[in-house]
């Protein structure tokens, strides 16, 4: 399965080979893009530039297959855990097409559902089942598969870049809080024994962090961006005028990643989480990762999506500084 992640600073793309329970990594690549995401695309010509920045990418990559599968933009979701009484499989699909409508935010025929059952509860008092439901603007969803299909590509699979981000990254077993901090937005999931059980965005993230040090340093956003990613939150760098700009900012962040937790322990009775596992561009800033352990008390790891993955030591060591930025590429191309 071949795995694509458009993502609003980089495109990342895997392929799996899947020999039983275990995975090799039979290809990657990442490019950096500047261009608008297409659920933002408004004709095809602007497809069209996007479809063939991934077509070089899929080429370049060495990529065999053309069935894809690929993420949606966790901003453009609507994600919500819904109990209901101790119901068959089939007896909670039909509910779901009727509870549907009173937790999406749009007609329910312009959106395209999924559900998945997340846990069956018989110790709670009534029994009841806690279902994960995922609801998509159809168009937006047909915009991906256009620019697939401009790039000669099939999509085979659309999902939430969380759902992704949890089977990559989340161990079974388990309760970890995952921190898929990108460029224009932070997604903050709760995933338990391997399946995604809450998830928030917020649009605190890489480029606030960049303003932050511009308008802090009163320097241009490229020559804040190179400090950022340089000196981090590291206190004896630039007379710790970079952290000082980051600070702040960070602690919004942390503050979101608190709150979500708490909610998730008293609305949805859940347990605390046993580790923070971060990925995504700024997770390599300096410092950052003992910042966000400070803060919030608990361990936290640099996500590493191919940890469960077969490679050759070369392709490792080569693919080891962009591990985190492959997290949900990696989770796509996982998916059955």
């Amino acid at each position: 399965m071949v795995g694509l992640d458009i993502g609003s600073k980089t495109i990342k793309i895997v392929e799996l080979q899947k020999e039983g329970e275990a995975y090799t990594l039979s290809a990657s690549g990442i490019v950096g893009y500047s261009g608008i995401s297409p659920e933002k695309m408004t004709d095809e010509k602007e497809m069209a530039t996007l479809a063939q920045i991934i077509k070089k990418l899929h080429a370049e990559a060495g990529i065999s297959s053309k069935d894809i599968a690929i993420s949606l933009p966790e901003q453009q979701v609507f994600t919500r855990t819904i109990k209901f009484p101790m119901l068959t499989d089939s007896e909670i699909a039909s509910a779901v097409k009727w509870e549907a409508e009173q937790y999406i935010p749009i007609p329910i025929k312009e959106a395209i559902i999924q559900h998945t059952v997340l846990l069956r509860n018989e110790k709670a008092m009534p029994p009841e089942v806690l279902v994960l439901l995922v609801a998509a603007p159809r168009v937006i969803v047909e915009k991906y598969i256009k620019v697939l299909s401009l790039a000669g590509l099939t999509a085979v699979g659309v999902e939430t870049e969380l759902i992704a981000l949890t089977r990559a990254l989340a161990p079974a077993g388990k309760t970890v809080l995952l921190v898929d901090l990108g460029a224009s937005s932070t997604d903050i999931a709760i995933a338990r024994d391997g399946l995604l059980s809450f998830s928030r965005s917020i649009t605190i993230a890489g480029e606030a962090f960049t303003r932050a040090v511009s308008q802090s340093l009163g320097v241009t956003a490229v020559q804040a961006e190179e400090y950022k990613k340089t000196y981090g939150l590291e206190a004896g760098q630039l007379e710790g005028k970079v952290k000082g700009a980051l600070d702040p900012v960070i602690r919004l962040v942390i503050d979101e990643i608190k709150k979500a937790v708490s909610y998730y322990q008293t609305e949805e009775k859940g347990e605390a989480p046993s580790a923070i596992i971060v990925s995504g561009g700024s997770s390599g800033m300096p410092d950052i990762i003992s910042m966000m352990t400070e803060l919030t008390g608990s361990e936290v790891l640099v996500a590493n999506p191919f940890g469960r993955i077969r490679m050759d030591p070369e392709t490792v060591q080569k693919l080891a500084p962009y591990a985190p930025l492959y997290s949900v590429a990696v989770g796509l191309a996982m998916r059955e």
